[in-house]
């Protein structure tokens, strides 16, 4: 069973950094796509980043270009993603997201097959 499990969220003040983190077990997921989504309330799922295996290619929503960096470690079989300039409009829930077996790094959510819990991501003006 693959589990997905988001860690590193918290409350900063606007301007601050977090760092996220995404641990996988029951799957190794070298061979995958993995991606970042965010919910606010009242929102629909959105995208953030994604990466694919060998790190390349990574994509970011035209929102977070500049500012958030997504990377890999697949020794670790983990992702992050490192958040700078936070603003007020970055508060959500940011999800984890796996898909598997390819190279494309796709931004619809609907393509991912497997899902963290979220972690919440509050930005204070």
């Amino acid at each position: 069973q693959v589990q997905l499990v988001e860690s590193g969220g918290g409350l900063v003040q606007a301007g601050g950094s977090l760092r996220l983190s995404c641990a996988a077990s029951g799957r190794t997921l070298s061979r995958d796509v993995m991606g970042w989504f965010r919910q606010a309330p009242g929102k629909e799922r959105e995208f953030v980043a994604a990466i694919n295996w060998s790190g390349g290619s990574p994509r970011y929503a035209d929102s977070v270009k500049g500012r958030f960096t997504i990377s890999r470690d697949n020794a670790e079989n983990t992702v992050h993603l490192q958040m700078n300039s936070l603003k007020p409009e970055d508060t959500a829930v940011y999800y984890c997201a796996a898909r598997p077996n390819t190279v494309f790094v796709h931004t619809a959510h609907g393509l991912y097959a497997y899902w963290g819990q979220g972690t919440q991501v509050t930005v204070s003006s």
